[in-house]
């Protein structure tokens, strides 16, 4: 059985072999997994940054095509943002009340509903870079009522700049050969820097409660969504 840790951690020896073992096929199963990572509520741990990041290298090395690595992964990313959307919207309330959450952790949850307390619809976007939140977004959007022409907006523009950001940055960095000698270390390095800005949050709502301060002085979201 596949550890997922050991596949995240050596993304580039597994997409390389699934590469050597399904060819063009190999497209097919980078948009499933994506379409997963970002649609479906229970799999929030699937490699997101990660493999973004091993595509865009494989693609400069000449493995797979960059063009078709963007349109494709652009258009899972917003397919699975769009999917989870709609089941936190139309049946959302219904999974939660028949005990939907003992799928997955409720801090989980709790941790989405307070990233849109803070950002508003803005969240939709910052949520791509957030491991775990991204998953969770869309659904606690739809869950909400969030306006979809609003979300729709949102997970447009936040699917363009994950998709492009990181394929791009795979593509530029991964094929140079101190980083594709030491791919695990870019790997940790790229985990390390999406989690820095929950724990910079962390720390700062940690600081102020301690002074006695208001968690949230930045105020109310753009669009209060009705979680309860």
């Amino acid at each position: 059985m596949l550890n997922p840790v050991d596949f995240i951690l050596n993304i580039d020896e597994h997409l390389l072999e699934i590469i050597a073992t399904y060819g063009a096929a190999t497209y097919a199963i980078l948009f499933a997994i994506v379409f997963c990572e970002t649609g479906l509520v229970v799999t929030p741990l699937l490699p997101g940054d990660s493999l973004l990041f091993a595509a865009g290298a494989f693609a400069a090395q000449g493995k797979l095509n960059v063009w078709v690595v963007y349109l494709l992964l652009f258009a899972a990313a917003v397919a699975g943002d769009n999917s989870n959307y709609w089941i936190g919207r139309t049946i959302g309330a219904k999974w939660m009340a028949k005990g939907g959450g003992r799928i997955f952790k409720a801090e989980y949850l709790d941790r989405t509903r307070e990233f849109f307390h803070r950002h508003g619809g803005k969240a939709i976007i910052m949520a791509r870079f957030v491991p775990i939140v991204r998953t969770f977004a869309p659904f606690v959007a739809g869950l909400g009522h969030m306006r979809y022409p609003r979300f729709l907006a949102f997970s447009l523009g936040g699917g363009l700049a994950w998709i492009g950001g990181f394929v791009t940055l795979g593509y530029f960095f991964g094929a140079i050969p101190a980083v594709e000698e030491n791919f695990t270390l870019a790997i940790l390095a790229i985990i390390a820097l999406s989690i820095v800005p929950g724990v910079w949050h962390w720390a700062k709502d940690r600081m102020a409660a301690k002074r006695g301060l208001p968690v949230h002085p930045e105020g109310a979201p753009d669009e209060p969504l009705n979680f309860d």
